[in-house]
């Protein structure tokens, strides 16, 4: 760390803490209120190959005929996927109510979390983020209005006891769904065939529904600013609603609520107070000058770049300190996360992030005019080219490696490509030869087919990349998804990288892109 750094640190944080984080309050958008009804009552069963999906539908006129016994219960779809407060009007059937109603309400994004059984979880993240809901009416007529803001389709109630003289009925519901946008403000893509346009439309609603007060990685879980998601959602968001004012919000948060040493955390909370969560990850704060560099690219904001260039800055001198022989360090699998696919190893992807993040830098860099970082920039640019290809390159196999056990993988081979470490007829042989390997680990996330998305297109395999959008986010389609998933196999679309899937997410941040790409490449 130079001497100039020391010396303004302390300053900086006294001051950028308050100032930052005033001018993200001032960027704060006011949320978007639509009321929304439900459209049907329904059943939830298994189709032929055990999948959750309706099996039955009934008008939504007999709901309030329904009289709710122990026992029973009712399960309302609301139409779409939805991020909001939930009221009920709620009343007793029968003999005078003689005790209190005891009900149970389950909030489900996909239809299997209606069937999922809460006692059964296993995994490894709080239980507190299934939605469901045990409440007890004492006196029927009531307005039940839920303090809690849920993110679902469907809304099971279920009276879990009564008593023998009277029942429970359900005579209307309502939700107050909330955005910072709305899909009115995006024209859809009607110029592409059906099956790309039901994927843009998820896309977007998966970006609408994640865009609230900051843009949340997931509106069920973990509702929190994600760096590495607001990368993606804020490039969705230039080609599809152009909140710019989220993004400033959320970049200022970034810059302002920082460790002590200038270092950008992987998220920050927003409730009660605004402060910096204590996870770190090597790749996801190099990505706040990615997210910088694409806010100018798309505002041409040069004032806020001057503003924010030192936060930026500050990530490449600290991103060195988890290096040796100019590689991301492997003592520790997740210092950076690049996907969550079990036994990845992520040093070469990283190597490629490094590289990726320090072009960008550079830019940023030159359009500030600074001669010294400038060419403190381009000689580790330089290096890591040099380094990319010492550390990771397999002559024989002709693909790149990553980690001890030479590890060959989708996203080493994505990252590198769009590092530009090869020319592109070179990177365009290595991206069409990775995905023929049958030995190769592949990816788990969207975030991360994202990335190799974007690699075949960064070589102009437009066909392979839409082959592969077909596959994974159609796949999710052919599943029923309104919006896109957190982590999705198609091999198995019941895996969570949490132990269990009744804590995934089912509307995520890193999953939107297809909105982007689809207008980018394909329009």
């Amino acid at each position: 760390m130079s001497d100039a750094v020391v010396s303004i640190i302390p300053e900086m944080k006294r001051k950028t803490i308050e100032a930052f984080v005033e001018k993200a309050q001032e960027n704060d958008v006011e949320l978007k209120e639509v009321k929304v009804a439900p459209i049907s009552l329904v059943t939830i069963g298994k189709d032929e190959i055990g999948n959750a999906v309706v099996t039955e539908r009934e008008d939504i006129a007999h709901m309030s005929e329904k009289r709710l016994k122990k026992g029973d219960s009712i399960c309302l779809d609301f139409g779409d996927h939805h991020v909001g407060y939930v009221t009920l009007k709620l009343n007793s059937a029968g003999s005078p109510q003689d005790a209190p109603a005891f009900l149970r309400l389950k909030f489900a994004e996909i239809p299997q979390e209606i069937l999922d059984d809460s006692n059964t979880y296993e995994g490894w993240i709080s239980k507190g983020w299934i939605q469901e809901e045990f409440i007890h009416i004492d006196v029927l007529p009531c307005e039940l209005k839920l303090p809690r803001r849920y993110a679902f389709r469907y809304l099971e109630v279920l009276a879990i006891d009564t008593s023998q003289k009277f029942q429970v009925v359900v005579e209307a519901a309502e939700t107050t769904a909330v955005s910072a946008v709305s899909m009115e403000d995006v024209a859809p893509l009607t110029e592409l065939p059906e099956d790309l346009q039901k994927i843009d439309r998820a896309s977007l609603k998966t970006l609408q529904d994640c865009m609230q007060h900051v843009f949340e990685d997931g509106p069920k879980r973990d509702r929190r600013l994600w760096i590495g998601d607001l990368r993606l959602q804020a490039k969705a968001n230039y080609a599809t609603f152009k909140n710019l004012d989220l993004v400033r919000r959320c970049i200022y948060l970034f810059a302002g609520l920082t460790r002590d040493d200038g270092k950008i955390s992987a998220c920050l909370f927003t409730e009660p107070v605004m402060q910096a969560d204590d996870t770190f990850l090597w790749d996801y704060s190099l990505f706040f000058i990615s997210i910088l560099y694409d806010y100018y690219k798309e505002t041409k904001d040069i004032k806020t770049v001057e503003e924010l260039w030192p936060a930026a800055y500050r990530q490449i001198e600290l991103a060195l300190e988890d290096m040796q022989d100019g590689v991301l360090r492997d003592d520790e699998p997740l210092t950076a996360f690049i996907d969550w696919k079990e036994g990845l190893d992520r040093q070469a992807a990283a190597q490629g992030v490094w590289i990726y993040c320090l072009r960008q830098g550079k830019e940023l860099a030159e359009l500030l005019g600074n001669k010294e970082e400038i060419a403190y920039i381009q000689k580790l640019l330089d290096q890591a080219l040099v380094d990319a290809v010492r550390a990771f390159w397999d002559e024989e196999q002709e693909v790149f490696v990553s980690g001890k056990e030479r590890q060959v993988s989708w996203i080493s081979q994505a990252w590198i490509v769009l590092a530009d470490v090869f020319d592109k007829e070179k990177s365009r042989k290595l991206m069409l030869g990775i995905l023929e390997n049958k030995e190769a680990v592949t990816v788990l996330t969207p975030y991360a087919y994202h990335h190799v998305i974007e690699a075949l297109l960064h070589v102009d395999e437009k066909e392979k990349a839409l082959e592969m959008m077909r596959t994974y986010w159609g796949g999710m389609i052919e599943l029923g998804a309104d919006t896109f998933w957190e982590a999705f196999d198609p091999e198995d679309p019941l895996a969570s990288p949490y132990g269990n899937m009744q804590v995934n997410s089912f509307c995520h941040a890193w999953s939107c892109t297809p909105a982007w790409l689809l207008r980018e490449y394909f329009k």
